[in-house]
């Protein structure tokens, strides 16, 4: 455990030194847990994964809308919010620190199973652990429920709540879709904007934060449609990192590498189409730089699901700060939600099968954009001999070119800087730098994670000709600067590799 929080400090330290993100915030007034500032580099990469998700949605067969973080409280009633959306929680008897206890157990206990247990569960866990107050080590007192919802008031009279995800906003909207999509279904959307969890003690920084950016795409579907599913011929072949959930294997923890049509036939997916979402979510993340090696999707296990689901996996990603981290769920909620909705604001939102009303189901892809760029960071972590860097994706760095005079001399300064224009000019995000030696200047680059840099020098002024820098190799090759933009786009395309540009 020690060496997991020694490497969370180590990204930590990078990521605030560097500007990928800061707090708590507000920092100067010491800070609020479960709030963190993204630095210019953090903001950066957050617009590069979200570029990524916004274009996988979309070739998905996606449309995306936008609606209000705030609705009014019957909204949150009839979603079950206000009676579900809990948190179990434990306080310290003496200090009176409060803890959200499954994630406490699993920070001190690493190997316990606490994944779907009850509050009382949950207390004789802690119990049987001998788990103790991290600030005073005195005894623990029972968990308790906690509503995680952030209450706020429209005007003076009417109470209303900051939304904890984007999914319900977009549920109110049904009779719009089905006007929109001409009246039929399926009717696929998505959402990116904030979500709000009032956490009781966030812990793990920016992996459990009380603000924070959902996205969440949403299926409206009948039961036919689940099963008469098209889009499942074109990945039945795809190979995933599935760990399914088998009751007698129930403690199985081996992912195994199976074909989708194969785990069709298993029973790990009861439907094509909610085995479709499951390969999306996996490619949104493969998408975002994450490789099978870090990556697994788990069922979650019958006693972790929501009274409604049908079927529930999560996207989890291994990092070296804190083992897995669940960053995605999918799941089957049935036609739990617009029943609901139906029922609490008395709009029909039913459609026609064969002269009857039917209320369809939807399928669910939600996550954080924050989980996955911190995992991103850790993932991307590496140190040897020379340096320190990150080795992003080059799609996905957040600084994708440097460019350096190898002096600070007029002469080299002057057509630096027009090459620095002409790289931005060409869509490129790029950095000048010509503050120190053109090897500290190497390091820092590398330590954000920029993949390509460009020197000019004195034999530039003669023939034109560039050096370009490989960060993962640290190789160098001449290039004419009138062909960069083009070979730039080759290699983060990744339509082309550095080493074929060597001479």
């Amino acid at each position: 455990m020690s060496s997991e929080k020694d490497f969370s400090d180590t990204i930590y330290g990078l990521s605030k030194k560097r500007g990928f993100f800061w707090g708590p915030s507000p920092e100067i007034y010491g800070g609020s847990a479960g709030f963190f500032d993204l630095g210019p580099l953090g903001k950066l990469l957050k617009n590069r994964l979200e570029s990524r998700i916004r274009s996988e949605f979309v070739r998905a067969g996606f449309w995306e809308v936008e609606c209000p973080t705030v609705s009014p409280e019957i909204v949150w009633k009839a979603s079950g919010h206000l009676d579900g959306f809990i948190d179990p929680v434990t306080q310290c008897t003496k200090c009176g620190q409060v803890f959200r206890a499954d994630n406490l157990i699993k920070e001190l206990a690493p190997e316990a199973k606490v994944d779907g247990l009850s509050p009382k569960e949950l207390t004789e866990k802690i119990e049987e652990l001998g788990i103790e107050c991290p600030s005073c080590k005195s005894p623990l007192g029972s968990v308790e429920p906690y509503n995680l919802m952030m209450k706020t008031r429209l005007g003076l009279a009417q109470d209303a709540y900051l939304r904890p995800e984007t999914a319900t906003s977009t549920y109110l909207l049904f009779r719009r879709f089905l006007t929109f999509f001409r009246g039929k279904l399926p009717a696929s959307v998505f959402q990116i904007g904030k979500a709000y969890r009032n956490e009781i003690s966030p812990r793990q920084g920016v992996l459990r934060l009380r603000e924070f950016t959902q996205v969440e795409g949403q299926i409206f579907l009948l039961e036919q449609d689940e099963i008469d599913w098209p889009s499942f011929e074109n990945i039945e072949k795809e190979v995933l990192p599935l760990l399914p959930y088998q009751p007698q294997e129930a403690d199985k923890s081996d992912v195994t590498l199976t074909k989708m049509s194969d785990a069709l036939k298993k029973g790990f997916f009861q439907k094509p189409a909610y085995a479709w979402c499951v390969y999306v979510a996996y490619k949104i993340f493969r998408e975002m730089g994450f490789s099978d090696e870090v990556m697994r999707l788990r069922q979650h296990l019958p006693t972790e699901r929501a009274h409604y689901a049908a079927d529930a996996w999560d996207v989890e990603i291994y990092t070296k700060s804190f083992g897995w981290v669940e960053c995605c769920g999918i799941h089957d909620r049935g036609n739990y939600d617009l029943s609901r909705h139906q029922e609490f604001s008395k709009e029909n939102l039913s459609v026609k099968v064969d002269k009857k009303p039917v209320v369809p189901n939807v399928l669910e892809i939600a996550f954080g954009v924050e989980r996955p760029l911190f995992c991103l960071i850790d993932n991307s972590y590496v140190e040897d001999e020379e340096r320190v860097w990150l080795r992003f994706a080059a799609e996905i760095a957040p600084i994708q070119v440097a460019v350096f005079p190898l002096m600070g001399k007029d002469e080299l300064v002057g057509p630096a800087k027009i090459l620095f224009e002409s790289i931005m000019n060409a869509g490129f995000v790029a950095q000048y730098d010509q503050g120190g030696s053109i090897g500290r200047r190497y390091r820092r680059q590398d330590e954000v994670g920029t993949p390509y840099c460009v020197t000019i020098d004195y034999e530039t002024l003669e023939d034109g000709s560039v050096t370009l820098r490989d960060r993962d190799s640290m190789l160098q090759t001449r290039v004419h600067k009138d062909d960069l933009p083009g070979i730039l786009e080759a290699l983060i395309s990744g339509k082309s590799r550095f080493e074929s540009l060597e001479k």
